[in-house]
């Protein structure tokens, strides 16, 4: 399968912004310099990283089912909606980190665009496969 590159690069990234992730959990990253400098206190702090962290290994689960990784549980069309779902958030993610205060959280609209391209090819070629007849 020629999308397994980009899904096994797509595991590799969600695993490198869940580190990231964990990193601002556990204040080796100041949360100040994230979530575009809204977060004000570590009760929010904790809200925000959990659900991101919760996110993130959701998407890498889905990416690993969609890779058939694992034995295919769920049915193609909820996985194609889930990532679709997903493309969708990162390419808002991509235009909120374009407008960040930050130079720091800017950067990271190159990784969201990095994301939302992978997901789309992705997709883009599962819905080529699915129009070919065997």
């Amino acid at each position: 399968m020629k999308r397994r590159p980009n899904i096994k690069l797509l595991l590799w990234l969600i695993a490198a912004v869940s580190l990231f992730h964990f990193a601002i959990l556990t204040h080796l990253i100041p949360y100040e310099t994230t979530w575009g400098g809204r977060l004000k206190s570590d009760a929010e702090m904790y809200a925000f990283e959990s659900t991101s962290i919760l996110a993130n290994l959701f998407l890498g689960f889905v990416l690993i089912i969609k890779g058939e990784y694992v034995l295919k549980s769920v049915p193609s069309r909820a996985i194609n909606l889930i990532l679709w779902a997903y493309l969708f958030l990162f390419g808002l993610n991509t235009v909120g980190n374009l407008f960040a205060e930050t130079l720091f959280e800017k950067s990271f609209s190159l990784l969201t665009l990095t994301f939302s391209y992978l997901l789309w090819t992705i997709l883009k070629k599962d819905k080529k496969t699915n129009t070919i007849a065997p």
